[in-house]
C-alpha cells in the first residue's frame, strides 16, 4: 500500500461526479465557512475538511480506483488529524476501524489479527505503541503528517451506503473483542434518529473529550455535529477543571459524557472556591442540554447536578450494535432511573424465555428492530444469526421493564458482561489474563456497584501453593496487558472460589467477597 503515484486529479462535472457520496460528505459541502472543529491541532472549516480529507483518500488509494471495503486501523488521538483520517478512509471506500489509544500492544495486536488490515495510520506521539505490533504482522505503518500534507484530490469512488463503514470492537460474553460493523446506512440512521430527538441545529456548539474508538463518541457527537453544520470543540483528554473553564465561557450548547464523568465533575465544583463554583455554574446552565449515557446513571448524581446546573441530565439507552435505541424527551419529564421510550426509527420490545413479548408492567430482555442495528459481527457468522431473531429483532442481552409508559433497565442477562466508567468490559477476558501468570491457579472477576463507576471491577484469585505474589503486583501485571479500564480495581487472594454443583463458579457468591461489612 501507499506507492508513490501520481495523482487522478479531476474537476468533477455533474455528468462524471461518483453515482453514490457519503451523505456526510455531501451535507458538509453546505456548510463550506462554517467552523467545524475546534481542535487541539487548531480551528478547521468545513471547507477544510472536505479538501484535507479528498487529498488524504487520494494518498490511501494510490492509484487505485476504490479501496472496496478494505480495513484500514488507525490510531490517532481525538482532534483534527483523528476526524480527518476517518473521513479519507471513508471517501476512499474503506472500512474504518479506529484503535483505542488506551490500550497497550497486546490488545492492539488482537484488533490487528481479527481486522486483517491492509494497514495502520499513525499519530507520530503513538508510533510507539502500535509500530513493533504492526512490523510482527508485517502490516505497512502511515504516520498521519504524510498522509494529511497538502496535495490534490483525485476523483473518488462513489461509496453506496450499503457498504461498511466503521467496525468498532467490543467485548462478548465468549470474553474475545469482536469487530461490530457499522455500514454507511447505519451510521446515517443513528445520527438522523439523534438530530430528530435531540434537536441538534447548525449553531450546536459541543464540547468533546470521549474516546473516539465508541459510538458515544463518534456518532453521538463528532457525527452529529458534523452532520449538521455544527461546530464540535475537541479536549485533547479529560480534566474536570478544563470542562468546568470551558463551560464557564458559556458559548457551548450541548454537552454529552458518562456517569463517572459527571461525578469527578462535582468533586472538583467541591473542590473549588466559591467564586469560580459561581462561574462554572454560570457557564453549565447556558447549555441547552446535556446528556449522560454509557452506564446508568446513580440518582444522587443526577440530582446533584441539577442543583448545581439547573440542568436534569437526560439519559439514553444504546450499545455498539444498535447506536441509540432509547432515549428521555428532550421536551418532558425525564424521570430518575428511566431512559425513556424508543428513538425515532427504532422499534423495540421486552420478551421472555421463549421470546414472546411480555405484558405491561412485567420485565423482559430487550430486543431492538431497525435501520440503525448493525450489519453484522466481522467473520463471525454464526455469532451474527444468534444476535437475531428470525424476523430481524437483535437481542441486546439486557433487561428491562415498561412502567408509566418509560422504561426503566434492570440489567445485563449475562453476569459475565460488565459496565466500568462508561467502557463495556468481558469479565472472561480479565479472567484469561490474570490467568496466563505463573503464580495464578485460578479467577473470578466480578462487577459490585459503585457510585463512581457503575461497575467496579474485581477479582478472586486463587494463587499457586508456591506463590508469593500480591494483589498490588497482580493488578500492575493486568495493567501491562489490559486497558486501564479493565483493569481489577480490587484483587483478593483467596483459597478457592465458590462453584455449584456442575462445578461451575457461582459469581453471586465471589460478589459478596468483596461485599462491604455491615457497621457493628
Amino acid at each position: 500500500m501507499f506507492p508513490a503515484t501520481a495523482c487522478r486529479t479531476a474537476t468533477l462535472d455533474p455528468i462524471d461526479a461518483p453515482t453514490h457520496v457519503i451523505e456526510l460528505v455531501e451535507r458538509a459541502g453546505r456548510y463550506p465557512d462554517r467552523t467545524a472543529l475546534l481542535a487541539p491541532e487548531g480551528t478547521f472549516s468545513y471547507d477544510d475538511l472536505l479538501k484535507v480529507s479528498g487529498a488524504a483518500a487520494t494518498r490511501l488509494l494510490a492509484g487505485r480506483d476504490d479501496l472496496a471495503g478494505a480495513r484500514v486501523c488507525y490510531l490517532i488521538p481525538p482532534g483534527w488529524d483523528h476526524t480527518v483520517v476517518q473521513w479519507s478512509i471513508w471517501r476512499a471506500g474503506g472500512l474504518a476501524v479506529p484503535l483505542a489509544t488506551s490500550h497497550p500492544p497486546t490488545e492492539l495486536g488482537h484488533v490487528l489479527d481479527d481486522a486483517q488490515p491492509e494497514a495502520v495510520i499513525v499519530h507520530p506521539t503513538l508510533l510507539g505503541r502500535v509500530e513493533a505490533v504492526a512490523a510482527e504482522r508485517r502490516l505497512p505503518v502511515l504516520q498521519t503528517p504524510a498522509l494529511l500534507a497538502e496535495g490534490a484530490a483525485a476523483l473518488l469512488p462513489g461509496v453506496d451506503e450499503a457498504r461498511p463503514a466503521l467496525m468498532l470492537y467490543t467485548s462478548g460474553t465468549t470474553g474475545q473483542p469482536k469487530g461490530v460493523v457499522l455500514s454507511h446506512a447505519n451510521v446515517r440512521a443513528q445520527i438522523e434518529s439523534l438530530s430528530e430527538a435531540w434537536g441538534w441545529q447548525e449553531d450546536d456548539h459541543i464540547i468533546l473529550h470521549l474516546p473516539l474508538h465508541h459510538v458515544h463518541g463518534i456518532v453521538n457527537v463528532l457525527c452529529s455535529a458534523l452532520w449538521n453544520g455544527a461546530m464540535c470543540e475537541v479536549l485533547p483528554r479529560f480534566r474536570a477543571v478544563d470542562v468546568w473553564e470551558r463551560l464557564a465561557r458559556a458559548d457551548a450548547t450541548l454537552y454529552m459524557a458518562v456517569p463517572t464523568v459527571y461525578r469527578r465533575l462535582i468533586d472538583a465544583w467541591d473542590a473549588a472556591d466559591p467564586d469560580t463554583r459561581e462561574a462554572w455554574t454560570a457557564g453549565a446552565r447556558a447549555c441547552r442540554l446535556m446528556v449522560s449515557g454509557s452506564a446508568a446513571l446513580p440518582v444522587p448524581t443526577l440530582e446533584r447536578w441539577e442543583t448545581l446546573t439547573q440542568h436534569r441530565l437526560l439519559e439514553r439507552y444504546g450499545m455498539t450494535e444498535i447506536g441509540m435505541g432509547l432515549s428521555n424527551p428532550l421536551e418532558g419529564e425525564r424521570r430518575p432511573g428511566y431512559v425513556g421510550t424508543p428513538l425515532p426509527g427504532v422499534e423495540a420490545r421486552l420478551v421472555d424465555d421463549e421470546e414472546q413479548q411480555v405484558e405491561d408492567g412485567a420485565s423482559g430482555h430487550i430486543q431492538i428492530r431497525g435501520p440503525a442495528v448493525f450489519t453484522e459481527y466481522w467473520h463471525r457468522p454464526e455469532e451474527t444469526n444468534a444476535a437475531f431473531t428470525a424476523d430481524g429483532w437483535f437481542r441486546t442481552g439486557d433487561q428491562a421493564v415498561v412502567e408509566d409508559d418509560a422504561w426503566r433497565i434492570l440489567g445485563r442477562s449475562s453476569v459475565d458482561i460488565l459496565k466500568t466508567g462508561g467502557e463495556k468490559i468481558s469479565a472472561l477476558e480479565i479472567e484469561e489474563v490474570l490467568r496466563s501468570h505463573d503464580e495464578v491457579s485460578d479467577c473470578a472477576v466480578v462487577g459490585i456497584p459503585d457510585v463512581d463507576w457503575g461497575d467496579r471491577v474485581c477479582a478472586a484469585v486463587v494463587v499457586t501453593d508456591q506463590a508469593t505474589i500480591t494483589p498490588e503486583e497482580l493488578r500492575s501485571f493486568a495493567k501491562s496487558r489490559l486497558a486501564p479500564y479493565k483493569v481489577p480495581k480490587d484483587v483478593q487472594l483467596v483459597d478457592g472460589l465458590p462453584r455449584n454443583a456442575m462445578g461451575k463458579v457461582t459469581k453471586p457468591a465471589v460478589r459478596d467477597l468483596f461485599a462491604p461489612e455491615d457497621d457493628e
